[in-house]
């Protein structure tokens, strides 16, 4: 089928090309080409299409490639050379480079003009000479690469090897499917049964546009309105259930360019989706289960549309299962986890027309809240309601509201429960709310008072299965049965700010109304009790570990930005429960990362009311098994740490990461919900947002699609820089281009730490947060360090940005001497540390770069690209991995070409820096933590020491964070490099792992490929030498004009 296709499209492109005129003008792939397979891109290739040819010089010059009729030349025109000189020979190509991956294409006079998906480059000849080319589109460059990729695997058989007859495993499962709906053995289905066959085989497909392709192709065979053939029904199908983009993807990987074999798919699987361990039997469970035909699942093959099912599957989804469950610490205290946490959680609408509902209170359990807010008043015949604001027509009984809270408490989780009660009650009617809930709730009601010999909360775990109350509480020495506190409703402004301590007694209270509180209601609640907030000094002094304050949103976004290293400090033992401002009347919700950037535990939010905000919240809470707790970072929870909630750049100690983001097509995106313009057309674009400090927020967005919802393209990369991992919260938005507004048609949020490298599928949800069916963003994913560390399976990959100085952390003065000179002592190990992690780093990036490849890359591409090199060279080249040491090297018997000798110094030099990190490592982990222990015995005394030594007032607290930012740092450079140390280890279990997949492993080394074997003594080693951040040398040689 493929040969007979080939043999048309030369005899089509032959006398197209005896018409065709010379321009040199930039045309695009038309529109309604697709390219859904080889022989659909060796035909556009004999057609030929314009590029621009990039030079040494960075300069660019247009000509119009073509592909010869005999499948042997690329050739280009018009040039000054004659046409025998402007070619090369299809068999001399080694290897094609998608993207930037030359130093041409990466030049600093070229880079900024043109994306890196309309680029790729040929590399040809004995010397690796590389012909670097610029296409119009992303498609063009997909077409080529995909046609010379087969070519170069079949580049030398003749075309005419494949007989025509001869039926591929897809078209005879298609053959089987529709020999099957012809049960009158007619030849031929009717057009209903035909769509039917095909929308059951593709869910979210349009039947409108299944018809609609029939029709238009039984037309151009002048058989329109017969019934539906064999050839049309897999003509047909073939065009509308090929994604393009899987195709090329498929053709990268298979070793037949038809479809994976159980080899293939162990290659892809390990190399671009990060998964370990993964062994030929794992794969053939794979084809089975997601093959559809009988043939190709008995031979263990995957076809395109199996290999379709696979990365539609929940197994390549962009979110990494194994957060799916409980899998953070939850032994820390309470007042270390941000809790997911309701407003009003009895509204249905708004808080001026909203009536309460008890199904309200169903849903934000089932969606894992744990924090609920109950507001109390007074009831007929003595029995307490709840209602908020206006919504006095649907009171709820306080009773049948506990009732519900009972039965779900602990249904989606089963860590501690906080009920919020704001009492509007008279003391009658306080009784008959504490008597109701010891009598439903029983036993899961916390009533254990705090302990006064701890400094923090009870951890999660210690309080399953237990319902805290947070409330207000009578003076512990109260004898009478009730008395007067402060009631700090939530539905007032609070008018207390930040005073200085003349003022304080002069307050008094201002602001709130007195109410009188019995003793039995105030006795159930423990360690939760609700108490004023004055000032953070005031705080550190006087407050106890289980009073919590709650703050407006506008107090809370002050005290943010006036004082965000004290609110940060503060919530480390404190629990803080913010609120949204009375002035949303419409329920409108306050961005939760404002306050959980300053540590702030509790940030209530309206349940009822769709939208970013409530994405934000509901896609950060999944994170953790969606339990209503996620772990804060731990920069965040330390004792002695330095953060600033408002830091706009890298943090001290924390190792920034870069995220690679590729979109790559969207499939089935609906009509957005009650949109009537334009029709039934969409016309796509994608907005990609980060979430989290101030540093890291930033959006990108792509291209629109025209007319195009059922399968666009968009093929764009972004890369964003994310300073604190741990609190960064990716969100892809669909939107449809409207001239009258851009309409919304689908989003998907995930935390940063929950996303799988590699190419993943991404579900798309509604408005409201239903998953829209069928409805996906296909896209590719790759997470890079920066300056180091990270976890290893994700993020054992280093990169580099720019050529800058090598920055090296270092502690600040802060004016006490002894402290000083401690922190001084730890110059040299904080310098090693550096040296040690980006000396690796900078070898690494030079080795990928030489082997072509991105920064972004792993250990095995790197290894697998040379073994490709190796395999499709015409001289007898042999390059082995020596897996008998605990460090491999890269050996070579015989001459090899000047690219591949630079390879190997390349690799030679990351080996010895990483061997280097791995043995020096522990020592100066040692004097690092040596150093910070010291530090640390300095914090009890410190104030003393200061204002012993003159310190006081402002000086005296920059002292105090000083102190902080100088352990901070010891701590953080430590931890980065245990971590580099690990992804050096990992590294090298990459290298042996590739080595014997791509049969690379010298014969007789008895290494596991698992484990590598590390000395169990370091070796003596010299200075340590800094490799410069430079580009690796320049391997491209001249190339042909």
């Amino acid at each position: 089928m493929l040969t007979s296709l080939v043999l048309l499209s030369l005899q089509n492109s032959s006398k197209q090309r005896q018409v065709r005129k010379k321009t040199v003008s930039f045309s695009s792939m038309p529109s309604d080409r697709k390219m859904n397979s080889t022989a659909a891109c060796m035909a556009f290739m004999l057609e030929g299409c314009e590029m621009k040819k990039v030079r040494s010089n960075s300069r660019m010059y247009n000509r119009y490639f073509l592909l010869d009729p005999d499948l042997r030349w690329l050739r280009w025109e018009p040039s000054k050379k004659d046409s025998e000189k402007a070619k090369l020979e299809i068999k001399s190509i080694k290897e094609v480079r998608l993207g930037k991956k030359t130093p041409v294409l990466r030049s600093n006079g070229l880079s900024d003009q043109f994306p890196d998906e309309c680029a790729f480059s040929i590399i040809y000849g004995d010397n690796y000479e590389s012909l670097d080319l610029v296409a119009s589109t992303a498609d063009v460059v997909s077409t080529w690469v995909m046609g010379l990729r087969y070519l170069v695997s079949y580049g030398r058989h003749t075309v005419g090897v494949v007989e025509p007859s001869q039926s591929s495993v897809r078209t005879s499962w298609i053959g089987s499917v529709f020999e099957l709906a012809d049960i009158e053995r007619q030849g031929h289905i009717d057009l209903f049964r035909a769509t039917q066959i095909i929308k059951g085989l593709n869910p979210g497909m349009r039947e409108s546009r299944i018809e609609l392709k029939f029709k238009e192709l039984q037309k151009a065979k002048d058989c329109y309105g017969e019934g539906i053939d064999l050839d049309t029904f897999v003509e047909v199908y073939c065009e509308l259930c090929t994604r393009a983009e899987i195709f090329f993807l498929l053709v990268q990987f298979s070793s037949n360019k038809e479809y994976l074999d159980s080899k293939d798919l162990m290659l892809f699987v390990e190399v671009e989706q990060g998964v370990e361990g993964e062994t030929e039997e794992m794969c053939r469970e794979i084809v089975h289960k997601y093959e559809p035909s009988a043939e190709g699942r008995d031979r263990g093959y995957l076809s395109i549309d199996g290999f379709t099912h696979y990365l539609l599957s929940s197994e390549c989804h962009i979110f990494d299962p194994q957060h799916k469950r409980v899998c953070q610490d939850m032994t820390q205290p309470l007042s270390h986890y941000y809790i997911n946490s309701s407003h009003n959680a009895s509204l249905l609408e708004d808080h001026y027309w909203g009536s309460s509902d008890i199904s309200s209170y169903v849903r934000a359990l089932r969606m894992g809240c744990r924090s609920l807010e109950v507001v109390v008043w007074d009831g007929p015949d003595c029995e307490p309601v709840v209602y908020v604001g206006s919504s006095v027509a649907s009171q709820l009984a306080f009773s049948k509201v506990l009732d519900v809270i009972n039965q779900y408490a602990f249904e989606s989780s089963e860590y501690p429960l906080i009920l919020c009660l704001v009492t509007h009650c008279s003391v009658p009617q306080q009784r008959v709310m504490a008597q109701h809930m010891k009598k439903i709730l029983g036993d899961k009601l916390h009533t254990e008072p705090p302990s006064l010999d701890e400094h923090y909360l009870p951890s999660p775990e210690k309080l399953k299965g237990k319902i805290l109350l947070k409330g207000k509480r009578l003076p512990p020495d109260t004898q009478d049965s009730e008395g007067e506190v402060t009631d700090e409703e939530e539905g007032l402004e609070m008018s207390r700010r930040m005073v200085s301590m003349d003022e304080k007694d002069q307050l008094n209270g201002i602001g709130y109304k007195r109410l009188r509180l019995c003793k039995e209601l105030s006795d159930l609640v423990t360690l939760c009790k609700s108490v004023q907030f004055r000032d953070f000094e005031s705080s550190k002094r006087e407050q106890k570990y289980w009073e919590i304050c709650s703050y407006n949103e506008v107090d809370a976004n002050r005290f943010a930005n006036e004082f965000p290293e004290d609110f940060v400090c503060y919530n480390k033992r404190f629990l803080s429960r913010v609120f949204p401002t009375p002035m949303r009347i419409d329920a409108s919700n306050m961005n939760p990362q404002d306050f959980w950037k300053c540590g702030c535990q509790i940030v209530a939010m309206n349940y009822q009311t769709p939208g970013l905000m409530m994405d934000l919240n509901l896609g950060w809470f999944r994170q953790n098994g969606n339990c209503g707790y996620v772990l804060r970072p731990a920069i965040m929870r330390e004792e002695v740490s330095y953060f600033s909630a408002n830091a706009r750049d890298s943090l001290p100690g924390v190792s920034a990461q870069l995220l690679h983001i590729k979109v790559i097509s969207g499939q089935n995106l609906p009509k957005p919900r009650g949109s009537a313009a334009k029709g039934d057309v969409v016309e796509p674009y994608i907005y990609v947002e980060i979430h989290g400090i101030p540093a890291d927020c930033a959006e990108q967005r792509t291209k629109t699609v025209s007319q195009n919802g059922d399968n666009p393209i968009f093929d764009e990369s972004f890369e964003f820089q994310i300073n604190l991992p741990e609190l960064a919260v990716l969100r892809f938005v669909v939107l449809d281009d409207d001239y009258i507004g851009d309409e919304f048609i689908g989003q998907y949020t995930i935390p940063f730490e929950c996303l799988q490298p590699g190419y993943r599928h991404v579900p798309l949800q509604s408005l409201t947060g239903e998953f829209l069916p069928n409805t996906t963003l296909f896209v590719h994913v790759a997470i890079t360090n920066r300056r180091g560390g990270g976890k290893a399976h994700k993020r054992g990959l280093s990169v580099r940005k720019g050529r800058k100085a090598r920055e090296y952390t270092s502690t600040k003065t802060t004016g006490i001497k002894v402290v000083d000179e401690l922190f001084r002592a730890s110059t040299q190990p904080l310098r090693e540390a550096t040296d040690l992690r980006e000396n690796v780093q900078n070898a690494m990036v030079s080795f990928k770069e030489l082997c072509g490849l991105t920064p972004a890359a792993n250990m095995k591409q790197c290894i697998l690209t040379v073994s490709s090199w190796l395999l499709n060279s015409e001289r007898s080249l042999r390059v082995t991995v020596d897996l008998s040491e605990a460090y491999p090297t890269m050996e070579a018997q015989g001459p090899v070409p000047e690219l591949l000798r630079k390879v190997l110094t390349a690799y030679d030099t990351m080996i010895q820096t990483s061997r280097t990190l791995i043995e020096s490592a522990d020592s100066v982990y040692c004097k690092l933590t040596q150093a910070q222990r010291a530090g640390l015995d300095f914090h009890e005394d410190l104030h003393r020491i200061g204002a012993k030594e003159g310190l006081k007032g402002r000086k005296l607290q920059k002292a105090m964070e000083s102190y902080a930012w100088n352990i901070t740092v010891l701590k953080g450079q430590a931890d980065l490099l245990k971590h580099a140390k690990g992804e050096a280890v990992d590294t090298l279990r990459q290298i042996q792992c590739a080595a014997h997949s791509c049969g690379l492993a010298k014969n007789g080394a008895s290494t596991s490929p698992a484990s590598p074997l590390l000395p169990p003594h370091p070796r003596p080693h010299g200075p340590l030498h800094t490799i410069p951040e430079t580009e690796p040398p320049d391997t491209e040689p001249s190339t042909p004009h």
